[in-house]
């Protein structure tokens, strides 16, 4: 009889029991199904999750260096994911394992990374995915925490990259799922830092000088001035639920999150699972983002900004929400204006611009137009009786509008007559590059007072050096 080999027998013993162990794993935890994820350009996003258990998210995420309009006529070079700013929102379920790639095209010429604040682990995958041009990165991670996060490069300087464009979202969904809403927008906002002005032409450089003093060229929503404006206006219809998915890439400034004409009904707080209702505007850090909430009840534009209000007019972080519908005069009438009477004169009969823009140089005008003089002059360039002044029909603007430029930048205090009625006001420097300014005077010329073109990038510039009247 041979000798019982106890060693042996243990180490079976061990074998065996550790693969009852793996194969009463397997059988407690089958494999994910795996789904490709759909990424999809800013302010779209992927499609709400309907599925009701976890699943393995591909996410395939090209690192592209770009160089497209920043605004127009002003170009630059943008460090994406995806080729968007922000990169394409990823969207997964509470619970999935997510397999992100990462591909530094070979056509690049820096390094690149990727952090993901849903990632619970050192630098959220920044060390596993640091590649060179021409080369692809592979890490998985689980989806622990319901949420809507930031993703970012890492790579040194960060400050840099992600100044140059290189953030964008990750939605976690509760395992529960998220209410049904009937507009889904993604939004993100940025800061540019540019060696050249706000709107300066041609091809601009980052300042990394500026970007340290924390002195921006461009606020910008999506990456682009006016990328949330005219052809590009998110929109709704009255009485419809919109989500707006906001976050902050930064990398510097802190957003007044708001949007004028309406009350967010629900604000998830920095993107997470809390709650706060009926809120006017909400407070948005670099590496952060909230979740709102709000049903459009009359017709109309509503104002997207940052409510840190020189940076919506003057640096870009503007964008609109047009919605259409029946007008609600219950719940918002249209007003009437009836000139005191201390400033009671011979009334000026509202005029429509009635010039369809067609040529580049008046098209321009009129956007400028739009985002800077509109909101005192109005759109229609009427203005406000003893407040502000008419631009159209404006006897003033027909007889002096080399003055009227001189005013747009460098400004103007004191009297004031136009068209007979007096007005006592403070217009401010408006920071307008030299084709900016003759672009719109040249539109309320031609559009509002039935003129011409009459001034030259070149004369606005001659302009600039007269620094007394």
């Amino acid at each position: 009889m041979k000798e019982f080999n106890y060693k042996r027998a243990t180490t079976l013993l061990a074998a065996v029991s550790c693969a009852w162990a793996f194969g009463s794993t397997a059988a407690a935890e089958p494999a994910l199904p795996t789904i490709v994820q759909e990424l999809v350009a800013p302010p779209g996003l992927p499609a709400p999750i309907t599925r009701k258990s976890a699943a393995r998210v591909v996410v395939n995420l090209t690192v592209e260096e770009v160089e497209k309009e920043i605004a127009p006529g002003t170009r630059y070079m943008f460090w994406t994911f995806g080729g968007t700013v922000p990169g394409k929102m990823i969207r997964v379920r509470e619970g999935d394992t997510v397999e992100l790639h990462l591909q530094n095209l070979a056509s690049n010429k820096l390094p690149h990374n990727i952090d993901l604040h849903a990632v619970t682990g050192p630098g959220g995958g920044a060390a596993q995915t640091l590649i060179a041009p021409g080369n692809e990165a592979t890490f998985t991670f689980k989806a622990l925490a319901s949420g809507l996060y930031v993703y970012h490069c890492a790579t040194a300087p960060v400050g840099m990259h992600v100044a140059n464009g290189m953030y964008g979202m990750i939605l976690v969904e509760p395992k529960e799922g998220m209410t049904k809403v009937d507009r889904e927008y993604y939004v993100m906002q940025g800061d540019f830092y540019t060696n050249g002005g706000y709107r300066a032409e041609g091809l601009q450089n980052f300042d990394m000088q500026k970007a340290v003093d924390e002195k921006p060229t461009y606020v910008l929503f999506n990456g682009a001035d006016g990328a949330l404006t005219g052809k590009s206006s998110l929109t709704a219809n009255t009485g419809e639920k919109v989500r707006l998915y906001f976050g902050v890439g930064g990398p510097n400034l802190v957003s007044s999150f708001h949007v004028i004409g309406a009350i967010f009904d629900r604000v998830y707080g920095d993107g997470g699972s809390h709650v706060q209702q009926n809120v006017q505007t909400t407070l948005v850090p670099p590496g952060g983002s909230t979740i709102v909430e709000f049903v459009p009840k009359v017709p109309g534009n509503l104002t997207i900004v940052d409510h840190s209000l020189t940076r919506a007019f003057n640096k870009g972080a503007v964008g609109l929400l047009a919605v259409s519908g029946a007008p609600q005069p219950e719940i918002y009438s249209q007003g009437i204006k009836t000139p005191l009477p201390a400033v009671a004169g011979a009334p000026v009969k509202p005029v429509a611009p009635a010039v369809a823009v067609a040529d580049a140089p008046l098209a321009r005008g009129k956007a400028v137009f739009e985002r800077i003089c509109a909101a005192c002059h109005l759109p229609d360039g009427t203005g406000v009786a003893g407040v502000f002044p008419p631009l159209a029909k404006s006897d003033f603007f027909q007889e002096r509008p080399y003055e009227m430029a001189y005013i747009v930048m460098h400004g103007r205090s004191g009297e004031l007559v136009v068209n007979g009625q007096h007005y006592n006001g403070v217009m401010p420097a408006q920071d307008l590059n030299d084709e900016d300014v003759a672009a719109v005077i040249n539109y309320i010329n031609v559009a509002m007072n039935d003129g011409k073109p009459v001034l030259t990038p070149a004369q606005v510039k001659d302009m600039r050096q007269i620094k007394t009247q």
